[in-house]
């Protein structure tokens, strides 16, 4: 069983346009269901007993329309201020909810990996971080994170070294004692993710498969196409 698996999903999703104008990411329909629900199953699949949603935008139609139970998994709800509040900020708001250490991705992600795996080796690690990493090729994607010796020792989203050739993949893992390590001024997940980096508080876990994401109309569509081929 995994631990709790916190789901950001607050953002305005300003890159689709007119798509999220009226409708929240999450609940864009994609192979002809909230995207959300094709999330929620693979969840399901691997082990997810327990979901915390954070919504901003909308956030009053995702609770709507995905309700408090989906494939048998428990979902709770975590409303940011009227202001946004970054993704630390939901995760604080929200740490009432998750337990003494949960799972962390985004709400317009579909992640290929085994999340228990993920999930028994953070445990095993002793570390109070975990972050899933990817193996950049080409100029695909700007990598973030240098992954050594089964350890992120360095993440910066923002500014690139020769040594990273990693960017991360989308699932992150904490214990709620690591969200004091920063001041509240902090709303940026990424910047308590550097910092930990830099005290060698994170255990890396590379991933090989690539992932899926609907945060660009070309994107939403490749994943459109990706589920539907699944399904027959």
């Amino acid at each position: 069983m995994l631990p709790t698996v916190c789901i950001l999903a607050g953002g305005l999703g300003a890159r689709l346009g007119e798509l999220t104008k009226n409708t929240p990411k999450p609940l864009l329909e994609v192979a002809d269901e909230p995207f959300l629900s094709h999330q929620i199953r693979l969840l399901a699949r691997h082990g997810a007993s327990k979901i915390v949603l954070c919504v901003g935008y909308l956030g009053h139609m995702v609770e709507e329309a995905i309700g408090y139970e989906q494939e048998g998994i428990e979902i709770s709800y975590s409303y940011d201020s009227k202001d946004l509040d970054g993704t630390l900020g939901a995760l604080r708001r929200a740490r009432p909810l998750l337990g003494e250490h949960f799972l962390v991705l985004y709400g317009d992600t579909y992640l290929q990996l085994d999340y228990a795996d993920f999930a028994n080796r953070w445990e095993l690690s002793g570390l109070p971080a975990a972050m899933t990493v990817l193996r950049t090729t080409g100029t695909n994607y700007l990598p973030n994170a240098v992954f050594r010796d089964n350890e992120i020792v360095l993440y910066d989203k923002f500014t690139k070294t020769n040594e990273m050739h990693w960017i991360d993949y989308g699932l992150e893992g904490l214990n709620s004692s690591a969200l004091d390590l920063v001041g509240e001024e902090v709303s940026d997940l990424a910047d308590l993710s550097k910092v930990m980096s830099l005290d060698h508080q994170i255990f890396g876990y590379e991933v090989t498969k690539c992932f899926y994401d609907i945060g660009t109309p070309e994107a939403l569509l490749e994943t459109d196409a990706m589920l539907r081929a699944r399904s027959h």
